[in-house]
């Protein structure tokens, strides 16, 4: 059984990612994985602006990355690049944190003009934590998820399947490892 962390670098509660992390969850569980979040917004500001290595909060996140087979990293694009929270949660990841897992890259932006995102900034700052087995990410637009008015999401079918695929796949590279 594979045990995945989902690290989510979004900075609000209400952000569309929200959605897109649900249907991943949902199939990782489904999949038969044992699924744990970090949501960075929720650590302590102050352990995340001061680099407080030695927080208990930060502790344990790193020990849940630690113990995990694969990790899911996702943020929203902002400025062309992965979120300041998301950078400040990382800095504190150690230095071959990520060795011997599987990452998967997910991010959500307001147009396609993003894309790259996950090749030249997701990709090389996870291989520097020690990812050397990267996933193909999954860039997903701000229109293609909807914010319904109870708090659901709605995802168009086509990103919802591909990120189902994604976590599929995440799923079967962590228990080979």
């Amino acid at each position: 059984m594979a045990n995945i962390v989902i690290i989510s670098g979004s900075p609000s509660p209400t952000s569309r990612l929200t959605g897109v992390l649900a249907i991943v969850a949902e199939e990782l569980k489904e999949q038969g994985a044992v699924v744990q979040t970090i949501d960075v917004r929720e650590l302590p500001p102050e352990d995340l602006v001061y680099t407080k290595f030695d927080s208990p909060a930060i502790k344990e996140a790193n020990r849940l990355i630690a113990e995990a087979d694969g990790v899911v990293v996702a943020t929203p694009v902002y400025k062309a690049s992965y979120t300041g929270v998301l950078k400040a949660f990382l800095d504190l990841v150690p230095q071959k944190g990520l060795e011997g897992k599987v990452a998967l890259s997910l991010a959500i932006g307001g147009s396609f003009a993003h894309l790259l995102v996950l090749d030249y900034a997701m990709k090389p700052v996870l291989a520097a934590l020690g990812a050397q087995h990267q996933l193909q990410g999954v860039y997903t637009v701000d229109s293609q998820v909807n914010r319904l008015d109870d708090g659901r999401f709605d995802v168009e079918e086509g990103v919802a399947a591909r990120l189902r695929l994604s976590a599929q796949e995440l799923v079967k590279a962590a228990t080979k490892l």
